[in-house]
């Protein structure tokens, strides 16, 4: 009997592992935070879920149009476009580069094999740095999400320092390429052939082989692309079954994923209203002086914010007394400077580059500070 009971027990604990795996970490940890919420301070319980829902309700209609936008462009293989911004002269591939960062509709697990295709084909690392910056700041889905947390002024404002911060590096590494700099950027790897490039793709959950000779998943990815960098996107691609696959599929996946990251993120945001006096905020980062945007910079390196969380926790940092120019240059920096982010970059390419990469990042979102708190 009683090892009857034992059995029974450990199938019980074995069915609440399981279970307690398969819940998404993000959402574990938003239930024990208003669970400590109702434990430690329950008056705040019901005020700090109505918040957080109404904030998250008001940003619906941008999440909605955001997840459509990426399901299409990803069903109809307009990604590949971005491929002729790496051909012709080298201030044209500057240029261009730039601008199609701020379309790329790349999340940051697949910027880094896309990168690391170009430089194995020898592409110059000027237009890729140009790329590599503007990229992870803003993109159409982030503008929208953006423009609700934090009004179509500032969205604007980081799209154009998106494009700025993307020129000035791809100008920047130029100038270091005539000096003889960078000739081989690309860190050697160990039992990966020169056309291929492995990464963990966190969009898709899986391991992603990326071809460097058409910058196309192999069929290991779960990715399931469509069409290679040579073919036009496929507008109407409701009439073929496999793109209708991949529209089904990065629906459903970008659905999950925004609203587990902005049910965080406002859960964050109602935290900081609630509990962190604005007089502290105002204290460190507020004002309009270079110092609070350095600093704000420099707190945003190491913040791991992706660029859908960061809109509504600045939202809350400005609501509390974070100046204009301080939240630019905080959500500038977290953007191209992540800890996930850097530790690719650190992976992928030699130290040189990894510091050009990581000043540059920084400098931009210093001076975006400075610029935009003038002009806001």
């Amino acid at each position: 009997m009683t090892e009857c009971n034992c059995m029974i027990d450990e199938k019980k604990e074995t069915i609440i592992t399981t279970v307690f795996k398969r819940i998404d970490k993000v959402y574990i940890t938003v239930a024990m935070i208003f669970a400590a919420i109702a434990f430690l301070d329950f008056n705040q319980f019901s005020p700090l879920i109505k918040l957080t829902l109404e904030n998250l309700v008001a940003t619906a209609p941008y999440i909605v149009f955001a997840i459509m936008l990426i399901a299409v462009l990803k069903a109809s293989g307009a990604e590949t476009v971005i491929a002729s911004a790496f051909k012709g002269r080298e201030n044209r591939m500057i240029v261009f580069a730039s601008l199609l960062g701020g379309l790329a509709p790349f999340c940051s697990c697949e910027v880094i094999p896309f990168i690391a295709g170009l430089l194995a084909l020898g592409t110059p690392l000027s237009p890729i740095m140009a790329f590599w910056l503007s990229s992870p700041l803003i993109d159409p889905p982030t503008l929208m999400i953006t423009a609700g947390a934090l009004g179509w002024k500032f969205a604007i404002a980081k799209a154009v320092v998106a494009v700025a911060i993307g020129l000035m590096g791809g100008f920047v590494v130029k100038f270091f390429l005539a000096a003889g700099y960078f000739k081989n950027p690309l860190k050697p790897r160990k039992g990966v052939s020169n056309n291929s490039i492995t990464t963990d793709n966190e969009c898709c959950g899986t391991t992603t082989i990326i071809k460097t000779t058409d910058n196309n998943c192999t069929d290991n990815s779960c990715c399931d692309k469509t069409s290679s960098s040579n073919e036009k996107p496929v507008w109407r691609f409701w009439s073929e079954a496999a793109r209708m696959k991949v529209f089904r599929f990065e629906f459903k996946h970008n659905t999950l994923f925004l609203l587990k990251w902005m049910l965080f993120a406002y859960t964050l945001e109602s935290l900081m209203i609630h509990y962190v006096p604005a007089e502290s905020i105002s204290n460190v980062v507020g004002g309009n002086g270079l110092l609070p945007i350095i600093l704000s910079a420099a707190v945003g390196i190491p913040a791991y914010l992706n660029s859908y969380v960061a809109p509504p926790l600045v939202s809350g940092l400005m609501e509390q007394g974070m100046s204009a120019g301080s939240g630019m240059a905080f959500i500038v920096a977290g953007a191209i400077s992540s800890i996930p982010a850097m530790t690719a970059v650190f992976a992928l390419v030699r130290r040189q580059v990894f510091v050009v990469y990581g000043t540059l990042g920084f400098t931009g979102a210093v001076l975006a500070g400075v610029i935009y708190g003038i002009i806001a």
